[in-house]
């Protein structure tokens, strides 16, 4: 399961950093919609994702919303330097939290919590699983806004328009 993973974190993580790298800077308050949510603040997002894999290894449960508030790390991601920086520093630590966990602790539960209610609790593989998913998605929403700021759309699964490569 771990080799598994390990291998999932590696290609995505290549995949991510294409994308990161065609962040247009002095565009963080951007959006599509007002419903959408600001191209600075998605980017980061996607930056820091590949922390929750360590977490969710190091730790058996995250509280969106615990008592005295969050202490997820907000510090701005100005340029795709920071931004591509920042991912390669939580995939290292994602790296090792997964090459040091036992099968066995990857079937142990973990849960997801707002304001002490659980709202999911699964295995702790299940929930990496979909954290992958959950990477993949906003890497998506991503290469929409980077379109639609004229900037170059990576080769992410297959060939962009932009980006020929397949890998």
């Amino acid at each position: 399961m771990t080799e598994f993973f390990q291998n999932q974190l590696e290609t995505e993580a290549r995949r991510t950093r294409r994308a990161l790298e065609h962040t247009p800077e002095s565009r963080d308050d951007w959006k599509p919609h007002d419903k959408s949510m600001p191209l600075g603040r998605l980017a980061m997002l996607v930056a820091r994702m590949p922390s929750w894999l360590t977490m969710m290894i190091q730790r058996d449960e995250l509280d969106l919303n615990p008592p005295g508030g969050s202490n997820v790390d907000q510090t701005p991601l100005r340029t795709p330097a920071e931004l591509v920086k920042a991912h390669d520093d939580e995939v290292a630590k994602a790296r090792a939290a997964i090459a040091g966990a036992t099968e066995d602790h990857m079937l142990k539960p973990w849960r997801l919590l707002v304001a002490g209610k659980v709202v999911s609790e699964e295995p702790r593989y299940v929930m990496l699983r979909d954290t992958f998913a959950h990477l993949a998605h906003h890497r998506g929403q991503l290469t929409v806004y980077l379109r639609l700021n004229d900037q170059t759309v990576p080769a992410i699964y297959g060939p962009s328009a932009d980006d020929a490569r397949f890998d």
